[in-house]
């Protein structure tokens, strides 16, 4: 396992390229209303991504991915392809972003609820973000990743919801997906030791119904077995000496 340890100068284009996926999900929040097709936000954020922030979208093309950002409804859990049904009151959705800017990844998501939305439907986000949160919150120089999975894990099943095992967070830098793998899951004290200077996203995907997914034939969408609603959430984060800096954090947000 390779693991790259940022100096200050590569934290500085870290915390560049954060602040722009951090810029870009606040922007494209207002967009996302009854009416309105994933491909339309697609195309807003492509646009915004490259005119606005300088940058360009990581996600387009990657091993094939056709579109710049995913954006997964409802039971999709991940890796959603943007298309041209309309999004209607009550759908929950994550847009996850990333943002490629002077040769450096900033990677974030976050759920959006369409119109009032469920009382199920909010619940399951606010525990999802909460359950990256009290993950984030474990991360300092000398933790173990472990002990970050089993912070998230712990909190989502208190809830009842259960833990999306076959994708994990990752680390993270002028490359996409980097070592050391990010599990969501696990058991104090194990895992790979964290140290200062490494960069890494925390995005626990929590389901309502089973744990289990399945790839659909466009070899990306990763759907719910038993089409439970899923929600996710994600932080691009730096270890530091004294515990954390969350990267991509958004105006008014505190963790």
């Amino acid at each position: 396992m390779t693991i790259t340890i940022k100096n200050a100068e590569e934290i500085e284009k870290m915390r560049a390229a954060g602040r722009a996926a951090a810029s870009l999900l606040e922007m494209i929040g207002s967009h996302i209303k009854p009416g309105v097709t994933t491909n339309a936000l697609d195309e807003i954020c492509a646009q915004y991504t490259l005119e606005t922030l300088g940058a360009t979208s990581a996600p387009l093309n990657y091993h094939g991915f056709p579109k710049s950002i995913c954006t997964s409804v409802n039971h999709v859990v991940c890796h959603g392809i943007p298309d041209d049904k309309p999004l209607k009151s009550g759908d929950v959705i994550n847009i996850d972003v990333t943002p490629l800017k002077a040769g450096y990844h900033g990677d974030s998501s976050c759920m959006f609820i369409v119109g009032e939305g469920s009382i199920q439907a909010r619940r399951l986000s606010r525990v999802a973000y909460e359950s990256m949160v009290r993950g984030i919150r474990m991360v300092r120089a000398g933790a173990r990743l472990g002990d970050v999975g089993h912070a998230i894990q712990t909190y989502a099943e208190q809830h009842d919801y259960a833990i999306v095992r076959e994708y994990c967070g990752h680390g993270i830098g002028v490359g996409f997906h980097e070592d050391p793998q990010v599990l969501h899951y696990g058991s104090p004290g194990t895992g790979t030791l964290l140290q200062s200077g490494m960069t890494i996203t925390i995005e626990p995907m929590l389901n309502v119904g089973s744990r289990h997914v399945k790839v659909l034939g466009d070899g990306w969408t990763v759907v719910t077995k038993d089409r439970s609603l899923s929600a996710q959430w994600e932080h691009t984060v730096l270890v530091t000496d004294e515990g954390f800096e969350v990267l991509t954090l958004r105006n008014g947000e505190s963790i």
